[in-house]
């Protein structure tokens, strides 16, 4: 899948939906058979819209539109979407826009197409909609992207589990799991090196926490390429295709960028061309890429296969 960079653009346009006093979002099931089931989904109604966009001020709404009746397998994707967003505990919220049941948000939205994926940031679009069924490997891929992103800019607001009561004193304020908080603070007033020391205390002290690596290998990503003039990195690279600095850095570079599969390419062939001392670097670097991204994730895996043809 192309990246999809965050832009601003264009608020939603509420003012064709007459709204009466909004209840909470539902989490139930939906009528159209992608029935939301977990802590981070909810079904989008005419009545509860508003309150959604609202919720992408803390952290972004994946906003799918589908419809049964013009393009059955639209539910599953509405549900695969759904189903994705869980593993993401509170990074995402997903919202389902079921235009068989509310046939009114279709014109709110603009929709042209079904199905359709929106990226809501403080109340707005922040990426191109992204139609059809992605398939399910790119999708994870485009969820990593996401949030990779998102800790670059240092978005580190988390979305309440639905039906939970909101923490004692939280206000308005995101919530955050406390063990993260100090790295995620870091990030947020884009104090680096401060975010890499956080998370290394969280892993030295537990190495199982998988999130805290992730988000050690990632923060050690965005500081090595801080401050880094990418053109002349880029250059130095092309320059050098045997240089392991120079191409470490740039495919650094590539996936703080989101580019995931051009910084794994870019290193798999790196371990290809170099050998002993020289490959095992490449090789050790980009093993800490995967844990940026997630050990499960498709390319990842699709790259650690890759690798195992690149070493023998």
């Amino acid at each position: 899948m192309t990246q999809q960079p965050f832009t601003r653009r264009g608020a939603i346009d509420l003012s064709a939906l007459k709204r009466p006093a909004a209840p909470p979002p539902s989490s139930g099931p939906g009528a159209g058979g992608a029935a939301p089931a977990g802590s981070y989904t909810v079904q989008v109604t005419a009545q509860t819209l508003q309150q959604v966009v609202e919720a992408s001020m803390t952290a972004p709404v994946l906003m799918v539109v589908y419809s049964a009746s013009q393009v059955p397998e639209s539910a599953t994707y509405a549900a695969d979407v759904a189903a994705l967003t869980e593993r993401y505990e509170g990074r995402f919220l997903a919202g389902l826009v079921d235009l068989d049941t509310a046939p009114e948000l279709g014109q709110a939205l603009q929709i042209t197409q079904v199905p359709v994926l929106l990226v809501l940031l403080d109340g707005r679009p922040v990426t191109q909609p992204i139609p059809g069924v992605v398939p399910s490997d790119e999708l994870s891929a485009l969820f990593n992207q996401l949030g990779q992103q998102l800790t670059q800019q240092g978005v580190t607001g988390r979305h309440q589990p639905q039906g939970a009561p909101a923490p004692a004193g939280a206000g308005d304020e995101p919530a955050v799991d406390p063990r993260y908080a100090a790295a995620e603070d870091a990030l947020a007033r884009n104090d680096i090196a401060a975010a890499v020391a956080e998370y290394k205390k969280l892993v030295d002290a537990n190495p199982a926490d998988h999130e805290a690596a992730a988000g050690l290998a990632m923060a050690t990503i965005l500081h090595r390429t801080q401050g880094v003039d990418p053109a002349a990195a880029r250059a130095a690279a092309d320059a050098a295709p045997a240089d392991v600095d120079a191409q470490t850095l740039v495919a650094d570079l590539d996936l703080s960028e989101g580019r995931v599969q051009e910084a794994f390419a870019r290193l798999v062939e790196l371990v290809r061309v170099t050998s002993d001392k020289e490959r095992d670097r490449a090789r050790e670097h980009l093993i800490s890429q995967f844990a940026a991204v997630g050990h499960d994730d498709p390319l990842v895996l699709a790259a650690r296969r890759n690798l195992a043809s690149a070493l023998f």
